[in-house]
């Protein structure tokens, strides 16, 4: 019976993010990184040779590519993207899924069934340890904003490893935390898994292993009820404990990677690593990481390496974007908190701003802080305090890194945002509960505070609540273009930031509904994204290019290569007149497909 009544309402919840995703998943092409993953997870299944995307871990690819191994699909590995090239990720993956006589429509769907189902567990976790520490109100907000966050449901419905990562940081920093409070041999192995877990799902959880310091460093001096000496062993105790929680995650990723690499033959792999780190700089990591692969007990382990190398090098080198008006490849630290407040609800942002508010006004009237109160503090609201530092930490490193392709590398942080902001609200709800009252004076001014009182409080809420759930349900099936408001709309985000924010290639299916829908026969097009125009539009369209000169009659961009083309570049990045589009200037688009792909009319 409790547990009915205490997992009722997320399940509610979840069940509608569920229908949300799953329908607006089934309208959407392939998008750009699903190109590379989805075939990556099918050969790990099927053949357990990781020769493609070593850039990713294994684990969310290999969930998605499980279904296809029940659809008896055609998988060429006669070809030169499979047999001689390095990570022909991208040439296999149009060539599985358009090229080799499958149904590309039914592996996108199977294989996004899984991201979805993965998206829900994140909730459920989510929801059960948001309970367990902060309580049944705040937990039931967090689950809310949790379901009904566009940027939640866009990147849950898709083949990448961007919920992975979400998992991996919730399951990482819950179980440290338990590890912490009670440092058994049976936590510190729950702690050693869930990171060798979180490892397996994306190599952003490497930044685990700093915040673990972190919060041990912290965890250990605030323990103020015994000398320093005491704490210091005790730091020294949970280090050691630490180290094997590493050496835990450690042996479980070569195993994964061990069955992963089964089939990879060594030789290859070697050759492979050689020529994908032939330009990394750091050549003394490059050696350990050659060492690792040519040992074939180390091995497994030398191509989780090797990824963690390649995401290193990519982070550096940045990527070319479009953002607030200029294409560059620099990166800018107003990336990030930018296109959050623009993706995320108004309402959403609004009930931020309270939160914080309330934050204030409670840290106003607990003056004076001393250390002694600091510390006590964090040791009984510990959960609290790892949610905060992780968001600062994280939001740090993403904000100082040149990669700005999307608001959904910053999506491991928003659980925990939701966090903070319904404890806050939860608690200006519930206000100041009276005592039991001695006497009808009492009973009546109990019942003004408890239930009159907070009656405006809820309607303020109440109204936020539907306003963002509107907000979110109206922008159906469209929830990877969302843009709030604040930003002009979903109609205008693409003039803030395009890429995986806006246009990732996921409204080729709607052009050819647009074309059908207008009677349109012929049409020249430039797009972005992982479909295949040819397989949807068949003879109707022609690949067109901006150096290519005017097209004639109907012309479709997609907004990314538009917005790459058109607006200004900034320092670092050129590009040649002929390929800017000068002859679209003085056309405006008659129609849309979706919202990121723009239909022109030309004479």
């Amino acid at each position: 019976m409790e547990f009915a009544k205490t997992w009722k309402i997320p399940a509610a919840l979840l069940a509608v993010m569920f229908a949300l995703m799953l329908g607006s998943s089934l309208g959407d092409s392939l998008t750009t990184d699903e190109d590379a993953h989805i075939p990556a997870g099918y050969s790990y299944v099927r053949y357990l040779d990781f020769r493609l995307n070593p850039e990713h871990p294994p684990l969310v690819k290999a969930l998605a590519g499980l279904p296809l191994l029940f659809l008896n699909l055609n998988f060429p590995t006669d070809i030169a993207s499979w047999t001689t090239d390095v990570n022909g990720q991208w040439d296999q993956g149009r060539k599985f899924i358009f090229g080799s006589g499958n149904n590309p429509d039914q592996i996108i769907f199977w294989a996004r069934l899984p991201m979805i189902l993965l998206t829900i567990l994140l909730g459920i976790l989510f929801y059960w340890w948001t309970q367990k520490n902060f309580g049944r109100r705040t937990a039931s907000l967090a689950i809310l904003l949790f379901a009904f966050s566009p940027t939640l449901i866009a990147h849950g419905r898709l083949v990448t490893t961007d919920i992975g990562a979400s998992i991996g940081f919730l399951i990482g920093i819950a179980t440290f935390l338990k590890f912490l409070e009670r440092p058994t041999w049976k936590n510190t192995l729950i702690a050693g898994a869930a990171l060798g877990i979180a490892a397996l799902l994306k190599y952003s959880t490497f930044l685990l292993v700093p915040i673990y310091g972190v919060l041990l460093l912290v965890w250990a001096a605030s323990q103020l009820d015994i000398d320093w000496k005491s704490r210091a062993r005790l730091a020294l105790y949970l280090i050691g404990k630490t180290i094997v929680i590493g050496a835990i995650a450690v042996v479980a990723i070569s195993l994964v990677y061990g069955v992963f690499t089964w089939n990879y033959p060594q030789a290859r792999q070697e050759s492979d690593s050689q020529y994908i780190l032939r330009s990394f700089g750091n050549r003394a990591l490059v050696n350990i990481q050659d060492q690792l692969v040519s040992y074939p007990m180390t091995r497994p382990f030398g191509h989780y390496f090797l990824g963690l190398l390649m995401v290193v090098q990519r982070s550096a080198g940045g990527n070319t974007n479009y953002f607030l008006g200029e294409v560059t490849n620099g990166g800018s630290y107003l990336y990030f908190p930018i296109v959050y407040l623009a993706k995320e609800t108004l309402a959403f942002h609004i009930l931020t701003l309270m939160a914080m508010g309330l934050a204030l006004m409670r840290l106003r009237r607990a003056r004076p802080w001393g250390f002694k109160r600091i510390g006590y503090w964090v040791r009984n609201n510990f959960a609290l305090f790892a949610s905060a530092f992780f968001i600062i930490f994280y939001w740090a490193y993403s904000m100082k890194s040149p990669l700005n392709i999307g608001v959904r590398h910053v999506l491991p942080t928003f659980p925990f945002i939701y966090i903070l902001v319904s404890r806050e609200i939860a608690s200006w709800l519930r206000g100041v509960q009276s005592p039991a009252p001695a006497d009808w004076r009492m009973a009546i001014s109990a019942i003004y505070r408890n239930f009159i009182a907070p009656i405006p409080r809820y309607l303020v809420v109440g109204i936020l609540l539907l306003w963002l759930i509107a907000e979110t349900l109206l922008v159906y099936p469209n929830f990877l273009s969302y843009y709030n408001e604040l930003a002009g709309g979903t109609a205008n985000g693409y003039k803030i930031a395009t890429d995986s924010n806006y246009d990732w290639g996921q409204d080729l299916k709607r052009l050819d509904k647009y074309l059908r829908t207008h009677g349109i026969e012929k049409i020249s097009l430039e797009y972005f994204g992982g479909g295949e125009p040819s397989y949807y539009l068949g003879d109707k369209f022609t690949p067109w290019w901006s150096s290519r000169g005017p097209a004639l009659g109907y012309f479709a961009i997609s907004a990314t290569l538009l917005e790459g083309a058109t607006e200004p570049t900034g320092p670092g990045f050129s590009r040649k007149p002929e390929d800017s589009y000068l002859w679209l200037k003085n056309y405006q688009p008659v129609g849309r497909a979706g919202y990121s792909i723009f239909i022109y009319q030309l004479p």
